[in-house]
């Protein structure tokens, strides 16, 4: 448990204020929406079970809000921000609200899909409250180039929550579903209401939880691959996997004997498939 200030975390009139101060209008080019909820925060913490030797990496910190409460518990914590102002203001905040546990923040001021390097230990988790308009690409992004990163907890836009945890055979069920169970194990976490964010966005948001696979799925297809595979499968998603994978393979014929291969139907089509059978595809092609 925090031995710190409770009143260390940034409720509604603290967010507006530092807002003001900084000039800072949440646009929604960045997809900037603030939570404003200090309980919202910590439950946010709890739910990605930060743990007090954790490096947390956050993408996207904003004022600052998830970023205290990520510090109270957190050994260390790496902010990756693309805003200017943003990222000038946040060391400011740590120090100021949280000032015994400053030293162990690190801000990087950068877009998060060109990060290829974080200052500090390899991080184990990623807690972040991801713009709604790249949660998925940076997301996928950070999992491949961090490794280290064992849990992973994002709140994104319900519908993106749901396409992420979707499984097979779903409507919703689709690339970001079959490349996040690539990396990891995901799962909805939680459903976060309008009313904890400044401004309200016209959508709710969800919670996803994703474990990395303790051991990568057994193929001898690379990962770029099998994305190759599911990218191809549901570039058509009315069309059989016969047909939809014909460009991949070259032609239709040589996409049925991969499929036969795979031991995977010609007549299936994407969506009820899991990883495993994308990576046997794969697999049969090579």
């Amino acid at each position: 448990m925090s031995t710190t200030d409770p009143d260390a975390l940034l409720g509604p009139a603290d967010i507006r204020e530092l807002a003001a101060a900084l000039g800072v209008r949440p646009t929604k080019q960045r997809g900037q929406n603030f939570v404003i909820d200090a309980n919202t925060v910590r439950r946010i913490v709890r739910t990605a079970e930060v743990r007090p030797d954790d490096v947390v990496v956050e993408v996207g910190p904003g004022l600052g809000s998830l970023t205290l409460a990520l510090l109270e518990t957190a050994d260390q914590v790496v902010a990756v921000e693309i805003d200017d102002v943003l990222a000038g203001a946040l060391p400011a905040t740590v120090a100021a609200r949280l000032p015994e546990r400053a030293e162990r923040f690190r801000l990087v001021h950068s877009d998060a899909m060109r990060v290829q390097e974080l200052p500090g230990p390899p991080p184990t988790a990623l807690v972040a409250n991801l713009p709604y308009n790249v949660a998925v690409p940076v997301l996928l992004h950070m999992l491949e180039r961090f490794p280290s990163i064992e849990r992973t907890l994002v709140m994104v836009q319900a519908e993106v929550a749901d396409r992420l945890a979707a499984r097979p055979g779903g409507k919703v069920y689709g690339v970001p579903s079959v490349k996040a169970n690539w990396y990891a194990e995901v799962r909805r976490a939680g459903a976060i209401g309008r009313n904890v964010f400044w401004p309200a966005p016209n959508v709710d948001s969800g919670l996803v939880s994703l474990v990395r696979r303790s051991e990568p799925l057994a193929t001898t297809a690379s990962r770029a691959e099998v994305f190759a595979v599911v990218d191809a499968a549901f570039a058509q998603r009315r069309k059989t996997l016969r047909a939809a994978l014909a460009g991949w393979a070259g032609s239709a014929a040589a996409a049925e004997a991969a499929l036969v291969a795979a031991g995977v139907s010609p007549q299936a089509r994407g969506e009820s498939l899991t990883v495993e059978e994308f990576a046997r595809i794969a697999e049969a092609k090579q």
